[in-house]
């Protein structure tokens, strides 16, 4: 062992100062050539796999595994301090009707009979609430026999929780402390207070009742301004009961090409929306004259005058006009049913590329329709309206 020449150092290896000096080598044991170095990160999934042991060797995948300890260890301690029990429920189980096809296992003492690996530990936890473990979980393996998914395989680990006597507000409010104290001492990460919305104002100001934060589109409200225009197609649904006309303000639009703007034509069309035009603002200093759309001839000054005012529309923006017609009685049931209950939305970062995006969860129907023997369909949820709205 001696110390590098001068110049030939490697300041970013702790061994970087010094090297070995050989005088004799004798090989015991001679190695075939590894099939990939550890620090190559063009590696194919099949690769990795095949040689898994190298490949659980490098510095990624031991954080990776690290990373998921802590995950558990951080839900067990966030639980344990809230009176959570852990407790072990059966692998070996009897087939259920679920979601899914069971695997089978065989059983040798019982010929011709097989047990089922669980789903989810669903029956075993509602017999727990039953007979008194009011605050149990579990982090177990689930199995379902179906076809692969983004998120979903045949074996997964889930973290399964249930309470009892916990109101709706007190269960959010539990698991999304778990959450952050997870994020938190896991990976240092400092999530904020998760934003609170209603149903009626998700789809008052976004029509829809997952929308994406990410995306910041609000809905104007234009219903009142173009009850007295002449053109039906807003007027109509603006005196409907139920119907409402909305404006969409798109920062930097004015890139868009018309066949672009003809596809979220047919998108819109999917949240109820019977149709959308559009008016590319080229200088709002000129009014009526410095708009380019289909639909400014039909509309009266003061709509225009007031649509630009509302949106606060920039030169190079359109607005997009939506327009919907709902029934009364499916406005009405629909929103006594939801108006006032609390929605959590998530703020995610990252690209988006829709304009009104997915990922809300809980709390709110899943209407799901089947059409023959077709996969089943989620229905557009109609118009809501936040309370105190007319």
């Amino acid at each position: 062992m001696r110390a590098r020449p001068a110049g030939t150092e490697n300041a970013n290896l702790v061994s970087g100062k010094i090297e070995v000096l050989c005088h004799e080598l004798e090989v015991l044991n001679p190695s075939v050539t590894p099939p990939f170095q550890l620090d190559d990160d063009n590696l194919s999934e099949t690769v990795r796999l095949t040689h898994r042991v190298l490949d659980l060797r490098r510095p990624q995948m031991q954080q990776n595994l690290k990373l998921r300890y802590r995950v558990a260890m951080e839900v067990r301690k966030f639980l344990d301090a809230n009176g959570f029990i852990d407790i072990e429920t059966p692998m070996l189980t009897k087939s259920t009707p679920e979601g899914a096809r069971d695997y089978l296992v065989p059983s040798r003492v019982h010929d011709g009979h097989f047990f089922a690996l669980p789903q989810s530990p669903q029956l075993f936890k509602q017999l727990l609430m039953v007979a008194g473990f009011d605050r149990y979980y579990q982090i177990t393996k689930c199995f379902r026999d179906e076809d692969l998914r983004a998120d979903r395989q045949p074996e997964f680990t889930q973290i399964d929780i249930e309470t009892s006597f916990l109101g709706e507000e007190e269960i959010r409010a539990m698991f999304e402390g778990m959450i952050r104290s997870v994020f938190k001492n896991a990976i240092g990460v400092e999530l904020p207070v998760y934003p609170v919305m209603t149903y009626a104002d998700a789809m008052f100001k976004y029509g829809s009742d997952k929308p994406d934060l990410r995306v910041k589109l609000e809905f104007t409200e234009l219903t009142d301004v173009m009850k007295d225009v002449d053109f039906k197609v807003f007027s109509t649904p603006a005196t409907t009961p139920g119907g409402r006309v909305v404006a969409l303000r798109v920062p930097g639009g004015a890139d868009m090409s018309r066949g672009e703007i003809d596809g979220y034509t047919e998108f819109v069309k999917i949240y109820g929306a019977k149709g959308l035009a559009w008016i590319k603002v080229n200088d709002v200093a000129k009014g009526r004259d410095g708009l380019q759309s289909p639909v400014v001839k039909n509309l009266h000054d003061a709509a225009i005058a007031e649509t630009l005012a509302r949106n606060g529309a920039c030169n190079g923006e359109p607005d997009l006009l939506r327009r919907r017609q709902a029934k009364v009685g499916e406005r009405r049931h629909r929103r006594a049913a939801h108006q006032g209950r609390p929605q959590r939305i998530r703020k995610v970062q990252g690209p988006v590329r829709r304009p009104l995006g997915a990922a809300v969860g809980g709390g709110l129907p899943d209407v799901r329709v089947r059409r023959g023997r077709g996969p089943l369909e989620r229905l557009p949820p109609p118009l809501h309206q936040p309370e105190g709205w007319s």
